[in-house]
């Protein structure tokens, strides 16, 4: 563990020296060595903010920016980070809040959105899945645990819950007219991504880890049919460094986790790679690095292998294959996307029951 208690002893019981600046360190950085005190650690997610942002030509001068809040503690900070950063620069920002439909627990978030974008100043789109899709996510779950054992195939609630999010943020962006949308996706989120993806094969989708696919200096981008642009401006940074940024800065954030969280395996690539940075420092870092290049050497869809030199400059060109779903239009790896599977799977569902219940 990295962090230190704000009475200058750390969770190990070891003192660490003062920060730089000569201030009492409440934060140590295991990885590099770092002892921060409380201004000099906010300083620095503002820093390694602005420079993944950066590195990655992630904004445009004017762009119309929109930062998913889900009002958990990642988000929260984005939308304090990036109202910061974004000041003075041409640049318009929005705050999204999707309500998913579960009860008893997204109630508290969606406040928290409310407080944090009141707070700064930042206008709110707050809309649900029973707004777009007409059920919310306890509503569709609730058809999954009658019907999974007649399709003896197990569907994790994550599998149902990321299209339609993803989905769900895009429509609410176009109704903003959104250029960007900011995802608060931390350095962990991306790993554990990576693996969940190796584990089923998707190499697609680990592509897509790739933060210059597509960004605003991309020929990529500007030729084909993503025009909604999707950045991780925290991508570089630690989970638990986003969580303690939260506590310092005195932001709302989320205080339950989702009750469905531990369906899928998400939790447990967690927790293993938590157990293994406690013992090496730095190996997230390390493993990113390694992630950002096996994704920056696949194609952008279709096949799963290295692209040929003809095919990397197609993809530059935006001749990519992605397709249009023949359902909603929207780009697309296959016929259909993955967020009108998921509603017709749901359809599906609903007839299936009422057969059963007959």
């Amino acid at each position: 563990m990295n962090f230190v208690w704000l009475d200058g002893e750390s969770n190990s019981g070891k003192a660490h020296p003062n920060c730089s600046c000569g201030k009492k360190t409440v934060y140590y950085r295991a990885y590099n060595g770092e002892s921060l005190c409380r201004d000099c650690f906010s300083s620095s997610i503002f820093e390694k903010t602005k420079k993944t942002i950066s590195k990655y030509s992630m904004l445009n001068y004017g762009d119309r920016v929109g930062v998913a809040v889900s009002g958990g503690k990642d988000s929260t900070s984005l939308l304090y980070v990036m109202g910061e950063i974004m000041k003075g620069h041409g640049s318009k920002l929005y705050a999204i809040t999707i309500d998913e439909g579960i009860k008893g627990y997204r109630e508290e978030s969606v406040r928290n959105a409310e407080k944090i974008a009141e707070k700064l100043g930042i206008p709110l789109l707050v809309t649900s899945y029973e707004d777009f899709f007409g059920f919310t996510l306890d509503e569709a779950l609730s058809e999954r645990k009658e019907a999974e054992s007649a399709y003896r195939k197990k569907i994790t609630s994550c599998a149902m819950c990321g299209p339609l999010r993803r989905r769900s943020i895009d429509m609410a962006a176009q109704k903003l007219g959104l250029d960007v949308v900011a995802t608060a996706h931390n350095l962990d989120d991306v790993i554990q991504t990576f693996f969940i993806n190796l584990y089923s094969g998707d190499l697609q989708r680990i592509r897509w880890l790739d933060p210059s696919l597509g960004n605003s200096k991309s020929g990529a981008r500007s030729a084909s049919r993503f025009k909604l642009r999707r950045i991780k401006p925290f991508m570089e940074i630690y989970e638990q460094e986003l969580a303690f940024f939260a506590y310092i800065n005195d932001l709302p954030f989320q205080s339950e986790s989702c009750p469905y969280m531990n369906e899928g395996i998400r939790t447990e690539i967690r927790e293993n790679l938590n157990t293994l940075e406690a013992r090496h420092p730095g190996i997230k870092y390390s493993t990113l690095r390694t992630i950002l290049s096996i994704a920056s050497s696949l194609r952008v869809a279709g096949s799963n292998s290295i692209p040929s030199a003809e095919a990397s400059q197609k993809r530059l060109q935006g001749k990519d294959s992605a397709k249009s779903c023949k359902v909603c239009g929207a780009v697309s790896s296959g016929e259909i996307c993955s967020a009108c599977k998921t509603v017709e799977l749901v359809s599906n569902w609903k007839v299936l029951n009422n057969i059963i219940e007959k």
